[in-house]
């Protein structure tokens, strides 16, 4: 078991920020995990995995634990579905072109949404009027405290709007090890309806779209919107889209003749947060290092050398904005570790 010390994990988020851990060790096996799990040494654990969802504003005192568990295995399948088993340190995009690649349908929405796949079910991971919820079928934890598997139905995980059961009562108790995804093999369920999809199918030519050319075109659409990690360094959406009631969504809409929104059903509606930010003068500053995107407000970016705690103050800065203008208070969506 080889434990380091003092590591940086800078290389281990993609905001690129620069903090130490107490001690480092990568988790590639459950009865490695289990072992690891019982070192009296290290009594405080911090579960790292894809580092795409968090914003580190401090170094982690614990042994971060990162977990890269591989591998796809086929669990059941018939003529029109296959359930897949897919082990959490999973990339979630080479998920979805290796699904492709097999004709599976129902991942082709959640295109290049970055991190791994142990992460997806604690943020319901969606895009495009999809969410990981749709194809979900179960997932497999490791109780930290026993170390002992415990299996997680739909149900269980109380999957909501980018939320589940692993963002609040169940927090920080269990290390997610593997998801099982029910696909599609033939008379795929197409989602265009969402976003910028049918445009850019439209551009291209595409009357009869197949799986992979929805996967295509939301590809092109986040490319156009989104800065790549590897470039420059950001965690995707750093807030959720608010949701209001209708009461609400009608004073704004009197106010703002051109708010757009989403309708998601008889009382409530989806505001995009970064039109809402946009509002507010944002899109494309910079505060030192720290900054909102030039082609996308909701995301915030690392310049180079910005801490976590100049970006977490620029977050805050922009929620009050916000709630001054608007009257609505946006949450972020990324997991904040203070």
């Amino acid at each position: 078991m080889n434990i380091q010390e003092n590591i940086s994990l800078k290389n281990h988020n993609t905001f690129g920020i620069d903090v130490k851990a107490k001690a480092f060790v990568e988790i590639t096996g459950l009865a490695q995990l289990q072992k690891v799990l019982e070192l009296k040494a290290f009594p405080k654990k911090f579960i790292l995995s894809g580092g795409s969802n968090m914003l580190l504003t401090k170094d982690i005192d614990a042994l971060v634990l990162y977990i890269n568990l591989k591998g796809i295995s086929v669990l059941e399948e018939n003529d029109d579905e296959v359930v897949l088993k897919v082990m959490a340190g999973e990339n979630w995009h080479d998920l979805v072109l290796w699904s492709l690649e097999q004709g599976y349908g129902g991942l082709e929405n959640l295109s290049l949404i970055p991190g791994n796949v142990g992460t997806a079910p604690i943020q319901n991971i969606g895009a495009y009027g999809v969410e990981l919820k749709d194809v979900f079928v179960s997932c497999t934890a490791m109780e930290i405290k026993t170390g002992e598997l415990v299996a997680f139905d739909k149900e269980a995980c109380k999957f909501g709007y980018r939320d589940s059961i692993f963002k609040n009562e169940a927090k920080d108790d269990h290390i997610i090890t593997s998801v099982s995804l029910k696909l599609t093999k033939q008379n795929h369920r197409l989602n265009t309806g969402y976003g910028a999809i049918e445009d850019e199918l439209k551009k291209n030519g595409i009357v009869y779209p197949t799986i992979q050319d929805i996967s295509n075109a939301v590809i092109a659409i986040r490319q156009s919107k989104l800065p790549d990690p590897k470039e420059i360094g950001n965690s995707g959406s750093f807030f959720k889209n608010p949701i209001v009631s209708k009461k609400t969504y009608q004073k704004l809409k009197k106010e703002n003749p051109y708010l757009p929104s989403y309708q998601m059903d008889d009382d409530q509606y989806k505001i995009p947060a970064g039109w809402l930010i946009e509002q507010c003068g944002f899109k494309g500053k910079r505060y030192g290092d720290a900054g909102v995107h030039e082609k996308q407000a909701l995301v915030l970016v690392n310049h180079g050398s910005a801490t976590g705690e100049e970006l977490l103050k620029l977050a805050e800065l922009i929620q009050t904005t916000v709630a001054q203008r608007f009257d609505i208070q946006i949450s972020a969506e990324v997991n904040i570790i203070k």
